[in-house]
């Protein structure tokens, strides 16, 4: 079977932004709320996620089922998003319309991945 090309495109995504919390784990490090137990577990948890889940979704067999598991992510992530809009030290110096265009851009990727379960 062969998987249509964005699909690919969305598996790169979230490959490297998954190696990308092994890279930098400061940055993502500053938008994990302080009410969540151990940042840097956290941290590698959902960058080891995202970069197996990119390379599922390029697995015709289990492509499906990594786009749940996408989905899931982006479930469990949204409170970093919200934690970079209330707080300034997570909002990276990014604009807070930038900010608050990251809420609904969840939504967006969370029917992106539904498109390939």
């Amino acid at each position: 079977m062969q998987l249509p090309w964005h699909l690919y495109v969305m598996a790169a995504i979230y490959f490297f932004a998954g190696v990308n919390h092994f890279r930098v784990p400061r940055l993502y490090l500053r938008i994990i709320p302080p009410s969540l137990p151990n940042p840097k577990l956290l941290n590698y948890i959902s960058g080891a996620a995202e970069v197996l889940l990119g390379i599922a979704l390029c697995i015709p067999v289990v492509s499906h089922i990594a786009a749940w598991g996408i989905i899931a992510l982006l479930v469990a992530v949204f409170p970093a998003n919200i934690y970079m809009v209330t707080n300034p030290k997570a909002a990276m110096k990014m604009p807070k319309w930038l900010l608050l265009l990251r809420l609904p851009m969840q939504i967006l990727l969370i029917y992106w991945a539904w498109l390939y379960t």
